[in-house]
């Protein structure tokens, strides 16, 4: 990223400056102003492996608030085909599945599982949750998606447990309202609020 002030088209979506000196995150006003590309390059990775939802977003500009921007990202996965939607969830990796093993988290999954310590599980706690991935996945045909920011272990678990008695309309709800969560904390992170 550059620093404020400087052309929007040399953004770069590692959220650092070019010197490396610090985090820089671009204003609200500034996201408003990118063009398709820069901001499905920066924002894109809000929702995971779907960059379509970014370009649907971008096309409900000005945002005027992280939160309004956040909405707009909601409504971009709300306004797409169910097919869509369901290709958006079986976008997201288990839970220390097999992605998080072989080292293919996107970097913000990544940080989330170890914040969440699911990098870390004992062997009973792994064991009961790759029994509940698979559960799930049978019964539902995507990954168990929850915001784990939320969780600890054993309330994801029991969650989850409670989770495969759903209907199945019901829980696909249920995920893309996960999905909504961890959007919302991801552009947070990704861009700077403005107070004025």
């Amino acid at each position: 990223m550059m620093a404020h002030g400087a052309p929007l088209g040399s953004w770069v979506p590692c959220g650092r400056m070019a010197l490396g000196a610090r985090n820089v995150r671009p204003s609200i006003d500034e996201v408003d102003a990118m063009d398709s590309e820069t901001f499905v390059a920066i924002l894109g990775s809000a929702v995971e492996h779907s960059p379509w939802v970014a370009l649907e977003a971008w096309r409900r500009r000005p945002f005027g608030s992280v939160a309004a921007l956040q909405l707009a990202f909601e409504a971009a996965v709300r306004g797409a085909p169910r097919e869509r939607r369901l290709e958006l969830l079986r976008a997201h990796p288990e839970l220390a599945g097999r992605e998080a093993a072989a080292g293919e988290l996107t970097g913000a999954s990544a940080r989330e599982q170890r914040a969440a310590r699911l990098d870390r599980l004992a062997a009973d706690e792994l064991a009961a949750l790759t029994a509940l991935n698979a559960e799930y996945a049978a019964r539902f045909g995507f990954p168990f998606i929850v915001c784990v920011r939320e969780h600890s272990v054993e309330s994801l678990l029991a969650w989850g447990r409670a989770r495969l008695t759903r209907d199945p309309d019901a829980e696909a709800a249920t995920a893309l309202a996960e999905v909504g969560k961890i959007l919302g904390l991801r552009l947070r992170e990704l861009v700077g609020e403005q107070y004025r």
